[in-house]
């Protein structure tokens, strides 16, 4: 594949939510006790009340065997919904992608939950007193957000009382863990196969975005149940950026210095092929476009 730069190829600028099919079926199964309320609204649609963290289930036909036995997902204070990730090995990166997506082993020792969505413009509402976004919509991703930003976030929402309460730590996942999240188990260029002719099921892009975010939730998920994996808004990750190792590595974090740090999964602007899992750029940590987003990990205690 060829490689393109910013300039030429990178063309960046600046439905309500629904809920996962993995927790509608598994209601329809099993019926909704008083336990299982808060996954109705998982995008915390209630602006003025804040929840206590609860969980709900995974569907057994939808969730993998590895997600089953991680237990349930968690929705927490804001009303997010987090997914249980198995720990596993993959091959990070891509043969045919770009000269800086070098192939090569990674393996992660620990599961970890992930946010099923972006975090939305209410959520961060609620955290940070404040809303930067260009697109407003408070179901639509948060935007307009650097790194230092989304870090300030995950601080905060880690230190309100009821998650300190629960035990849950946020930060921002680091670039192994989001293209594994992202690959879902599989070794395609996307994560429903090599083609990009269906990734305006799973995206919003270029194609038709409209030039837009859109409310979080409205194409198809992975198959670990995650939504807006591609597309929507870039999502920050943890890392400084640089070179990848060539050889095999376990739970990389990344160089412990650099200049710029990690975003992932293309935006209502980019074509499809910086929609691919293995596709990687980097941004200032002090820099704000209202196509920068972020989803976060929660380490449960």
């Amino acid at each position: 594949m060829k490689t393109f730069g910013f300039a030429q190829g990178h063309r960046e600028k600046g439905a309500s939510m629904r809920i996962s099919p993995i927790v509608l079926l598994l209601f329809a199964m099993l019926g909704c006790g008083s336990g299982s309320e808060p996954a109705k609204t998982p995008a915390g649609s209630d602006g003025n009340q804040t929840q206590s963290p609860k969980t709900v289930t995974t569907d057994k036909q939808v969730a993998s065997s590895a997600q089953l036995a991680l237990g349930k997902p968690v929705v927490n204070s804001v009303g997010m919904l987090l997914v249980p990730i198995p720990a596993g090995t993959f091959t990070m990166g891509e043969a045919n992608g770009d000269d800086n997506e070098t192939p090569h082993k990674v393996t992660l020792t620990q599961p970890f939950h992930l946010g099923q969505y972006e975090v939305t413009q209410e959520q961060y509402e609620k955290v940070m007193g404040t809303n930067p976004s260009n697109f407003k919509g408070g179901q639509n991703p948060v935007e307009q957000v650097s790194w230092n930003d989304a870090v300030e976030f995950c601080r905060k929402l880690s230190a309100l009382p009821a998650e300190k309460k629960a035990g849950y730590v946020y930060r921002l996942p680091t670039e192994a863990e989001w293209e594994y999240a992202c690959r879902a188990g599989t070794k395609t260029t996307y994560s429903f196969g090599d083609s990009d002719s269906e990734l305006g099921d799973y995206a919003w892009y270029d194609e038709n975005s409209g030039l837009t975010t859109h409310p979080v939730g409205g194409k198809k998920p992975n198959g670990w149940g995650l939504y807006d994996m591609y597309g929507n808004v870039w999502e920050w990750c943890q890392d400084y950026y640089a070179e990848y190792e060539k050889s095999p590595v376990a739970d990389p974090r990344g160089p412990t210095s650099g200049s710029s740090r990690v975003v992932r999964g293309g935006s209502w602007f980019s074509d499809a092929q910086f929609s691919r899992s293995a596709y990687r750029y980097r941004y200032t940590p002090d820099f704000r476009n209202n196509n920068n987003g972020f989803r976060v990990v929660c380490e449960l205690d």
